[in-house]
């Protein structure tokens, strides 16, 4: 059997913005001082007149991509999420949310798994922050087919979208000819109905090792992707939480206004009766050490999740 391919989303970012590039003429790249990091050198090298390096500013550089929106171009503004959704919140709120413009988010090094870095650049709190900006679309990939149909949709969607991308690589287990990408829904990767995991991210292939550690005991899980966090795929959530009547929600972020609320908040308001244990980062920062070694810490690898299974 061949070796699983795996790739950081981040570098799926770079190569979409690449393949866009050469369609879309208005689609302009902007970055605060991280290219090499965030992968969008390969647009500069590729497309050097609309690559915009707005050096280590970044509220500065949302602000110039909320005036390129008004002048008609569709920019990309770029930096790791604790930068992109933690440090310019204000001017994402104030500049691209509140009008509405027409600005994409691609926030490159989220989660715990950005590893030696240590807390101070361990985002997991920027689900939270960008679901609370009314109109915001907010999307995490959680392989590169994914990744770069995202990023696509992104460009397509009339609107500001928060794009999350990671640093450490995962699989890639999408087929790329067979996998159609819409904001709002999410996709079952795996039938059962003893319960059902929900996952974004890099924890959508832990979840699959996850259902596979459980069929052996017996127990057979649903696999369900949710790359779209806003708007939430309210129907499939609630279909199986009817069906299963009992969810894990999986997320490389806090376990505190992300995925794992927003799902709760689904099922509670819908009044089905179903029983919810969220995977997550608990109300705790991150240190530093080796992004796998973290997420095992933490409770996020697939032995986390099918023991959080188990409990529930």
């Amino acid at each position: 059997m061949s070796e699983v391919k795996t790739i950081a989303t981040r570098d799926s970012y770079g190569a979409a913005l690449v393949e866009l590039g050469k369609e879309h003429e208005d689609l302009v790249v902007l970055d605060a001082d991280l290219a090499a990091a965030t992968k969008t050198g390969v647009f500069k090298k590729a497309f050097p007149e609309r690559h915009f390096d707005c050096g280590i500013a970044e509220q500065n550089m949302i602000g110039v991509a909320a005036g390129m929106a008004a002048a008609g171009l569709v920019p990309f503004a770029s930096s790791f999420a604790m930068f992109a959704a933690g440090r310019a919140f204000e001017q994402v709120r104030n500049s691209v949310g509140y009008p509405h413009l027409n600005v994409k988010i691609g926030a490159t090094h989220g989660g715990i798994s950005v590893g030696e870095d240590g807390a101070s650049h361990q985002c997991c709190e920027d689900f939270a922050l960008m679901r609370s900006i009314p109109g915001m679309v907010v999307l995490c990939p959680a392989d590169d087919v994914e990744a770069k149909a995202a990023v696509k949709a992104a460009y397509e969607h009339e609107g500001p979208v928060y794009l999350r991308f990671g640093r450490l690589a995962v699989p890639v287990f999408h087929d790329e000819a067979n996998y159609k990408f819409e904001i709002g829904k999410g996709e079952v990767l795996r039938d059962g109905d003893d319960l059902a995991i929900l996952a974004t991210g890099l924890e959508t292939a832990e979840a699959l090792k996850a259902a596979e550690q459980l069929a052996a005991e017996g127990v057979n899980a649903r696999v369900i992707n949710l790359c779209s966090i806003k708007p939430l795929d309210t129907e499939l959530v609630l279909k199986a939480a009817r069906e299963c009547g009992k969810v894990v929600t999986c997320e490389e972020h806090s376990v505190i206004g992300g995925l794992g609320e927003a799902v709760c908040a689904a099922i509670a308001e819908a009044g089905v009766a179903c029983k919810v244990k969220r995977v997550g980062v608990k109300d705790e920062f991150g240190h530093s050490g080796p992004a796998k070694e973290l997420l095992t810490q933490f409770g996020l690898d697939a032995a986390g999740i099918a023991k959080a299974c188990r409990e529930v």
